[in-house]
């Protein structure tokens, strides 16, 4: 297996005990503070992060961390992805899309008829917004508490339907 080779890529749904884990979430929460107003930072803290309607996974390969990714309950039929992040030194080799599978399939066995997720407009966020437009996700009005402004998108992918 190379250094970068995801097929062993392994997901842990995790309490954010671990050390690895929580300076990943405070890398992306630090990011998204870097690259966002300070009112249209939506990455959760690990606290957030360990609300009863949220399910949080981490992602492996061997002993490192690849990845994090969560899932939260907003209705029987209705998730919402958050905190996305491949490792930095995991960008670019499919781990966000490895990630983005794997939360689509439980939205799936949850029975979600649609996913939906919040995120910036601007260039820092482009490969982000390509890898779900490229799974399907659409522009969609704003919802839960968020906002759609000149910063901010709400993208939502239909489940009904699809396998």
């Amino acid at each position: 297996m190379g250094r970068h080779d995801i097929t062993a890529l392994r997901f842990v749904e995790d309490a954010l005990s671990g050390e690895e884990v929580q300076a990943l979430v405070a890398y992306h929460l630090a990011d998204m503070q870097r690259h966002s107003p300070a009112d249209k930072v939506h990455a959760l803290p690990v606290t957030a992060l360990r609300r009863p309607d949220v399910t949080f996974w981490s992602a492996w390969i061997g002993e490192a961390i690849a990845g994090i990714c969560a899932l939260r309950h907003l209705a029987d039929d209705h998730g919402e992805l958050k905190s996305m992040r491949a490792a930095p030194e995991w960008r670019g080799h499919g781990v966000g899309e490895a990630m983005l599978v794997h939360l689509l399939s439980e939205a799936r066995r949850r029975g979600y008829a649609r996913v939906s997720l919040e995120t910036g407009r601007t260039e820092p966020f482009h490969p982000a917004v390509g890898l779900y437009r490229k799974h399907g996700f659409v522009p969609c009005p704003a919802f839960a508490d968020y906002v759609i402004d000149d910063f901010s998108q709400c993208l939502t992918l239909d489940l009904s339907g699809r396998a």
